[in-house]
């Protein structure tokens, strides 16, 4: 039987309901948001996905499983959980590092595609309070975030998961251990692995559609995401996917015995008529998912994986990326804290926020090279932080012959030069950032038109500097030691 009861308010499970969603003006006026991407795949310290390719024969990580814990059929992902500890998780400290950092709003992981959850769930024992560190993680996180006025997020990995998981239902072609089935075989453990062995191809690794239909894993999905948003409230819920199981393609989905319900929508809609029965009858929450397709993305705000938007876009969006991986991983190779601020001036320019992932180790800390990017923003923001917060885009996002390159995944650090800026505006005050200090000390704008009259002109962290308009252009005098090494700022304030 179908359960699909969801909070009474403003919003209907439709698509046309909940296309009336308008964005929060927090989550616009916020621009950066600190994300813990944490859980027990964290352990090996040995990047993404581990509890996939840990049981996929011949990958990097299958190798160090096998070497530094054993074979998967003696050793699979229920043990390594117990291994997750936590044991100097310090949500205060590190929350005091985000806010100092810049971020406004602070997102954590309730679940990844592991299935293994980080808070005290009554659906699902494989969780963090029962297990593993015995923490709600999910719980201490929002109680640091509140504590300083933080909005409070959530992702949620779950709808992938079930053919996401199948590989552990495998067993090795050859060595020792040919024709051994690894642990997820094991009914006794089919809560974690999940009833998936149809879904198992020993010769194949692709996923199959994440949204396939099945009746049992919708409600599955549904259950849980009532689960937390019920229990946390958050402001934020954010999908790694399209809206899962809704059906927007003209036919219902076959196997759901009750074509009407699709779990997605149902799930989005009980998240805002649930934040609206606190705030007065309005919604503050958002929803981010990945689908393009503006039927589905006006549901929401829509989140970008490792790459952005090339121009101004009229609805706000999202990017989410990481410094490294999204787990903790030893060999990963960190963006410089020059390559983050560039990556967040140019996203806003945009009309975009940026969802920045610090990786943790297993034990709850962050390493020195995240600490140190943590703190160049910090020092960064007191001197750029009104270019940033609560700005909305100018006419256009930039100038300059410099852009970054639009293509999946791809996040190269861009050779800006000194006649790159990206620009936003509050009231009568444009904002430029100059994404390169000029070797001859001048700042030259070519966007402003003639009815742009400028007043005066300040550089963040200095005061008023000297400029002339003319001929099209404006041309600013630096002084010879800039507020940061970094973008630098200048507020440029027009008559009208």
């Amino acid at each position: 039987m179908i359960d699909n009861k969801i909070a009474k308010g403003p919003f209907e499970p439709t698509l046309e309901s909940l296309r009336t969603f308008e964005c929060p003006e927090w989550f616009r006026d916020a621009k950066l948001g600190i994300w813990s991407h944490w859980g027990a795949q964290s352990v090996p310290m040995f990047g993404d996905w581990y509890a996939r390719n840990m049981y996929y024969e011949g990958s990097d990580q299958y190798r160090y499983h096998i070497r530094h814990y054993g074979h998967p059929s003696r050793f699979g992902y229920k043990d390594l959980v117990q291994l997750w500890k936590a044991e100097k998780f310090d949500p205060e400290g590190l929350m005091d590092l985000f806010e100092q950092a810049g971020a406004k709003y602070f997102v954590a992981q309730a679940m990844h595609h592991d299935n293994f959850f980080n808070y005290d769930s009554k659906l699902h024992k494989w969780n963090s309070v029962q297990m593993g560190p015995k923490k709600d993680i999910v719980g201490l996180w929002k109680e640091a975030a509140t504590k300083r006025g933080l909005p409070f997020g959530l992702t949620e990995h779950l709808g992938a998961t079930f053919s996401w998981h199948q590989l552990n239902k495998g067993q090795d072609k050859e060595g020792p251990f040919k024709g051994v089935p690894y642990d997820g075989n094991d009914p006794q453990f089919e809560d974690l692995y999940l009833p998936n062995r149809e879904h198992y191809d020993p010769d194949k690794y692709d996923l199959d559609p994440w949204y396939t239909s099945n009746a049992w894993w919708h409600q599955r999905w549904f259950d849980v995401m009532k689960e937390v948003i019920d229990l946390y409230q958050p402001d934020l819920l954010y999908s790694d996917g399209a809206l899962p199981f809704i059906n927007t393609w003209g036919k219902s989905d076959n196997g759901l015995d009750n074509a009407d319900f699709e779990a997605g929508l149902h799930a989005v809609a009980h998240l805002y008529n649930t934040s609206a029965a606190l705030n007065g009858g309005q919604n503050k929450a958002v929803y981010n998912q990945k689908d393009r397709r503006k039927e589905v993305y006006s549901v929401g705000v829509m989140d970008i994986e490792r790459s952005q938007e090339q121009e101004i876009k009229p609805e706000p969006w999202q990017t989410d990326t990481c410094v490294g991986d999204w787990f903790y991983n030893v060999k990963t190779v960190y963006k410089q804290p020059g390559h983050v601020i560039e990556i967040l001036i140019d996203i806003i320019s945009k009309n975009g926020n940026l969802l920045l992932n610090i990786p943790q180790k297993p034990d709850g800390t962050i390493d020195d090279e995240c600490t140190h990017i943590l703190k160049e923003m910090a020092q960064w923001f007191a001197v750029c932080s009104e270019g940033v917060y609560g700005t909305r885009p100018f006419r256009v996002s930039g100038e300059g012959t410099s852009s970054v390159v639009i293509d999946h995944f791809k996040e190269d650090k861009v050779e800006w030069n000194s006649s790159d800026f990206r620009f936003t505006q509050k009231g009568n005050t444009v904002y430029a950032f100059q994404m390169r200090a000029p070797s001859d000390g001048l700042a030259v704008i070519r966007s402003l038109t003639p009815q742009d009259k400028v007043k005066k002109v300040r550089l963040l962290g200095v005061g008023d500097v000297p400029f002339q308009q003319a001929y099209g252009a404006l041309v600013v005098s630096l002084p010879e030691h800039l507020p940061t090494p970094y973008a630098n700022c200048m507020a440029i304030e027009l008559e009208h």
